[in-house]
């Protein structure tokens, strides 16, 4: 494993996962840095998803998954937050469908705000504003807030979900296989939204396309049958410098 330089964000120690008994992930052991974009790579089944749901403490709505190790965020053990929706609040995660609420886009991005006790219009308006321009949305829907988020496009929905995220102000932002539901145009504009976000709070990227990790993350994480196989920076990775024979195989596209 690559050494990891900077604030770790997210340390992760011999994390296993499994469902009705069977295991999707088993003595997992990275760290995510701030401020980095970590890509995380593999086949399906690999167990990438149940990664990001551990994280989010998504085990508490789902009765067969079961969750052992230990998983920090800013230090603090996840399965000790008293509130797990303060968790979630800096935590934000976008699945790969986008899932709109029945709710105009302006209510979609301003519910968290309203939630967590923000009324005035006024306040609410700068925060639906600032959000959608992060998403790189604002351009395409400043004319009808007041239109269901539903009736957007899948590529709009997809950035209409990463607003919705963002008006929590979150810390992490782990997005899985965003790509899956968007044309190419859209993937690159989220790709650039990705970017800059960047700046401002760290990001786990999950994503089948492997060029799409190699144009985006700092680092990256191969995973295969439930096993971190390796992490390298990301550069490294993609000229040919691994550890494991079948992640040049995955990467140059040889099974996967």
């Amino acid at each position: 494993m690559v050494a990891e330089a900077g604030v770790k964000m997210v340390e992760v120690e011999n994390l296993s996962i499994s469902y009705h008994g069977r295991p999707a992930l088993t003595g997992v052991s990275l760290a995510v840095i701030e401020h980095e974009i970590f890509g995380i790579i593999g086949p399906a089944n690999a167990g990438k998803t149940s990664f990001l749901k551990a994280i989010n403490r998504m085990d508490l709505f789902t009765p067969s998954m079961r969750v052992s190790g230990e998983i920090r965020f800013q230090g603090r053990d996840v399965r000790r937050w008293r509130n797990v929706y303060g968790l979630r609040k800096r935590v934000g995660v976008v699945f790969p469908l986008p899932v709109g609420l029945p709710l105009s886009v302006y209510g979609n991005v301003a519910l968290s705000p309203r939630l967590t006790g923000v009324k005035r219009k006024a306040d609410l308006d700068i925060i639906v504003e600032r959000c959608l321009k992060r998403a790189a949305l604002w351009d395409e829907v400043k004319d009808r807030l007041d239109s269901l988020g539903s009736l957007l496009s899948g590529g709009q929905q997809q950035r209409l979900t990463i607003a919705r995220a963002l008006s929590q102000e979150p810390d992490l932002l782990m997005l899985d296989e965003f790509s899956i539901a968007v044309d190419p145009v859209t993937t690159m504009k989220i790709e650039d939204v990705l970017k800059e976000l960047k700046k401002e709070l760290t990001i786990i990227l999950v994503t089948n396309l492997v060029q799409q990790a190699r144009r985006l993350t700092d680092r990256t994480a191969f995973f295969l049958d439930g096993a971190c196989i390796e992490i390298a920076p990301t550069g490294e990775l993609f000229e040919g410098h691994v550890q494991d024979d079948r992640t040049r195989d995955y990467i140059l596209g040889r099974f996967g």
